[in-house]
């Protein structure tokens, strides 16, 4: 595939990066090589990229990104993810409710990104500095996410819809349309219960 090929799949303003079959990394907005640590603080800083194999044209992006944090969590001693998240996720694969989860993970880092600049003033103000404050909001936080993930088990739905006419129980191995528009109805109100809970 051509690289004018590769360059229509990006939207204008994804800057566009093609990697080799030498591991190295391509920008092709400034013409130069870069590294796994360039793409990183180009996350950091905002920018938006899409990159491709050079010689397929094949999108690797979601791969090259989960290389990154795979680089940042070898180098320790402060990781960011937790072995428990870690092998909590493993379990996810494969699992029915493997759809939802990518939409859960992703109202949970966005309340937290509401957040963070009010908990860091907060943490900041504190004098001495301390974490109680910090340790609350977390625990609040987790509280608050714990009731959401309980939308994840079909058995506890059921038990909190209103009651509907008899009918025999039938084994359901995937949910309904009706369960997913209420567990989106549901996980919408735990986003407004988060933004409600960064105000405070």
């Amino acid at each position: 595939m051509t690289d004018q090929g590769q360059t229509s799949k990006a939207t204008p303003d994804k800057v566009v990066i093609q990697k080799y079959a030498n591991r190295r990394l391509y920008n092709k907005a400034t013409s130069t090589y870069i590294t796994l640590d360039d793409l990183a603080a180009m996350v950091r800083q905002g920018v938006d990229f899409i990159v491709y194999d050079a010689k397929t044209g094949e999108d690797i992006t979601r791969k090259v990104l989960t290389q990154i944090i795979f680089e940042e969590e070898s180098r320790g001693p402060q990781n960011l993810l937790p072995i428990q998240f870690l092998r909590q996720l493993i379990r996810f694969y494969g699992d029915q409710m493997q759809a939802f989860l990518p939409s859960y993970l992703e109202l949970s880092l966005d309340g937290f990104i509401r957040q963070q600049e009010r908990l860091r003033s907060q943490f900041a103000s504190m004098n001495p500095p301390g974490i109680g404050a910090y340790e609350e909001q977390i625990r609040q936080n987790l509280a608050l996410f714990d009731r959401a993930m309980k939308m994840f088990s079909p058995f506890a739905f059921r038990a909190e819809e209103p009651a509907a006419a008899p009918a025999a129980p039938a084994p359901a191995p995937e949910p309904s349309k009706d369960e997913i528009a209420e567990l989106r109805r549901q996980m919408l109100a735990m986003q407004e219960q988060i933004a409600a809970l960064a105000k405070k």
